[in-house]
């Protein structure tokens, strides 16, 4: 049998979350989403290009919980988007009950999934799903750092004209405006980024990273990025269901990792068929500790609003 995917809210990220996923022939999907038509409606638009895909798998659009029963990964978009002038932490309590909505009636119909969390602000987002869900914070996670690193790679294939596909970027922290990207980790054929640029084109260039989301927003005017942020989604879906353990940067738990105890921050981790199985620790110098910690700082300040 095929894997299932449930990906909770058919906006822009989650229709092209499942598409990516129907397109690659990896999982059966079921799109839900509060309003009715919609989930169906594209659905069935993607079932009708399966054909044309090459690919087996179905998908189903829904307006039932229940359709979503067995899932062995759920997706969470579900929430307002991000406006002109909005941080991503502006989101958070218009998304807080929504997001704990969903995860009572996932924890329900899906007790053994791994949860992929994507809806802003992310890592309290991810964290008030481990907490509502009652999983495994092995199964609980955010996407957050692979959209980071994907778009500090771009920006830096830009400025030396090389293939995108040489960049290895790294980026930590939280999925906000703190975030921290890592220069001495972030590779062109494993040149480091030091000796590539010097410190002011750097700093530009994680400048850049650090509101790649905003400047989206303020092209766009109504609506947020989803292209990219499907795309690392699914290398997430990817990677646990063909148990790829690739090494990505994603929100996960941490319990005294990096010096932090009991909140969801971006870290390198190995990904596979239980979810996070590992978190990566790498060496941090004194001033990358205190960027890493400021910035998980900043995700705390926000669950203390929501007495997390």
């Amino acid at each position: 049998m095929k894997k299932k995917v449930s990906i909770v809210g058919a906006g822009n990220v989650g229709a092209t979350t499942a598409q990516l996923v129907v397109q690659s022939g990896i999982a059966d999907v079921v799109l839900f989403d509060v309003v009715e038509g919609i989930p169906q409606g594209k659905a069935l638009d993607m079932a009708e290009a399966c054909p044309l895909w090459n690919s087996s798998s179905t998908i189903k659009g829904t307006n039932d919980y229940s359709e979503t029963s067995g899932s062995d990964v759920i997706v969470i978009t579900a929430g307002l988007a991000r406006k002109p002038g909005m941080s991503r932490s502006d989101l958070l309590h218009a998304n807080t009950n929504i997001v704990k909505g969903v995860c009572y009636e996932i924890a329900e119909t899906s007790p053994h999934a791994i949860l992929i969390v994507v809806t802003n602000p992310m890592d309290v987002m991810a964290q008030l799903a481990w907490k509502t869900t009652e999983f495994s914070c092995k199964r609980v996670m955010g996407m957050g750092g692979i959209l980071d690193a994907s778009r500090l790679a771009a920006f830096v294939s830009w400025e030396l004209d090389v293939s995108p596909e040489d960049v290895e970027a790294l980026v930590l922290g939280g999925h906000g405006d703190e975030m921290v990207p890592f220069p001495r980790f972030t590779t062109v054929k494993g040149i480091p980024l030091t000796e590539l640029f010097p410190k002011r084109k750097i700093d530009s260039l994680i400048e850049r990273t650090r509101n790649g989301g905003a400047e989206i927003v303020a092209f766009l005017k109504s609506g947020s990025a989803y292209y990219a942020p499907a795309a690392s989604t699914f290398q997430m879906v990817k990677s646990i269901l063909l148990d790829e353990k690739r090494m990505l940067p994603c929100t996960a738990y941490l319990n005294g990792e990096y010096g932090i105890k009991d909140i969801y921050a971006g870290v390198p981790v190995i990904l596979g068929k239980e979810g996070v199985e590992k978190i990566v620790e790498v060496k941090l110098t004194r001033e990358e500790k205190a960027q890493f910690r400021r910035s998980c700082e900043s995700v705390r300040k926000l669950l203390k609003q929501l007495s997390i």
